[in-house]
């Protein structure tokens, strides 16, 4: 039997990927409609502080929500006067000629150390190759250059070219977002699985066990539906190379903070207590060098 630590003892968490926003400061268009009416209003760092240490996280990494340089500056410089969030992975325009240039400026400004990986909304791109055309890979070649990681955020259909652009920059450290959002609600595993399976033979590849919630019925989704999914990443990178992350505030729409965390834990109840300690903290420390950032 797996001992695992009271709440009280238990180690130092890491939520690997949550987002603050405000549909006020300028427009997120994703977040119209009737379903999201929940999470369309400001969500801050102080929102997230309060439920964050319940579930005995200490630190996070903040990801970019809009594809725009004036957020990701903004990120920033929160975190730079923030006692929660210690690291930022923000956004830049891949196919800019000036990519370095501008990745150059955002680490030399307020809380530019701050910064530890980029990532694009590839998941809206209607071109599924879009990953491994000449001048997306040469930005990604500018991530690499700059020292920083680079957040996949995919379908699974574009899992293929993923795989390419792994491949293509092998000493990239590519970190994949929601496990590429898998048919939870359909209950379908392949191509899925396979595809997975083969980006994770990729050394420079690893993963967030994040956002799955979401992926399920909002209303009535059980552990048990997630489980083969969470399964699946286990088996094919291990925990060495999973991070969890709330998703906040859009888990919201599915389950409160303090149940993704729960849910987590049911789901890596077979992990030994050292794994499982990888998995809440450890990998996204090392894969996001979060004890450089202050």
């Amino acid at each position: 039997m797996n001992a695992s630590p009271s709440p009280g003892h238990r180690p130092l968490r890491i939520d690997a990927h949550h987002h603050v926003w405000n549909p006020a400061t300028r427009p997120h268009a994703w977040l119209a409609g009737e379903e999201m009416t929940p999470i369309r209003r400001h969500f801050t760092e102080a929102d997230l502080h309060a439920v964050a240490t319940s579930a005995g996280v200490g630190r996070t990494v903040l990801v970019q929500v809009l594809p725009d340089l004036d957020e990701t500056a903004e990120f920033l410089a929160l975190a730079a006067n923030s006692p929660l969030i210690a690291g930022v992975v923000g956004w830049v325009d891949l196919t800019a000629p000036d990519v370095a240039d501008v990745l150059a400026g955002l680490r030399s400004g307020p809380g530019g150390r701050f910064l530890v990986g980029v990532r694009h909304l590839v998941q809206g791109e209607p071109d599924p190759g879009w990953l491994v055309r000449p001048d997306v890979l040469a930005g990604l070649r500018a991530v690499r250059d700059a020292g920083l990681a680079y957040d996949l955020l995919t379908l699974p259909h574009q899992l293929p070219a993923a795989l390419e652009a792994v491949r293509a920059v092998p000493d990239l450290l590519f970190v994949l977002d929601h496990l590429s959002k898998p048919d939870v609600v359909g209950g379908s595993l392949r191509p899925w699985a396979d595809r997975i399976g083969a980006l994770a033979e990729q050394p420079n590849v690893v993963a967030k066990l994040s956002g799955l919630v979401t992926e399920g019925d909002w209303a009535t989704w059980t552990v048990d539906d997630l489980r083969p999914y969470a399964d699946v990443a286990l088996e094919v990178f291990g925990p060495g190379r999973l991070m969890v992350g709330s998703d906040w505030p859009v888990c919201l729409l599915a389950a409160d903070y303090e149940r993704v965390f729960a849910t987590a834990e049911e789901l890596l109840s077979g992990c030994t207590a050292d794994e499982t300690a990888q998995v809440f903290g450890a990998t996204a420390a090392r894969v996001y060098g979060l004890g450089q950032g202050g």
